[in-house]
């Protein structure tokens, strides 16, 4: 199993950016797929999480300004920010969990960067 995440970077406050997730080595549409992030000093955090069946979910900093979502054809998970916030900072990772198994699969990881 393989997570490729993209798209991070610097963007000012107001602004917004568009992360990427490129799974490959499971049935994509069969999993649910989870964004975490992890600000320096912090401990990583759940940001959104999309079932296979395409609900969502939400940590409350989030709501209302980012969004997920996901295309079974690319294999893809999405995650839209945007009106990001210096305190949304951090390390973004994509993550699944083998439902047979419970291991936890993760990505390496993209840096977003929100100045004041």
């Amino acid at each position: 199993v393989q997570l490729v995440e993209s798209g991070g970077g610097l963007v000012q406050a107001g602004g917004s950016l568009r992360l990427s997730c490129a799974a490959s080595g499971i049935i994509f549409r069969l999993y649910a797929m989870t964004w975490y992030r992890q600000a320096p000093g912090k401990q990583r955090e759940l940001v959104a999480v999309i079932t296979s069946g395409g609900s969502t979910n939400y940590a409350d900093s989030v709501k209302g300004r980012f969004t997920i979502s996901r295309d079974n054809a690319e294999n893809t998970v999405y995650l839209q920010m945007n009106s990001l916030k210096p305190e949304d900072t951090g390390d973004y990772y994509c993550n699944t969990r083998d439902w047979r198994t419970s291991r936890d699969y993760w990505g390496q990881g993209t840096q977003v960067t929100v100045s004041s």
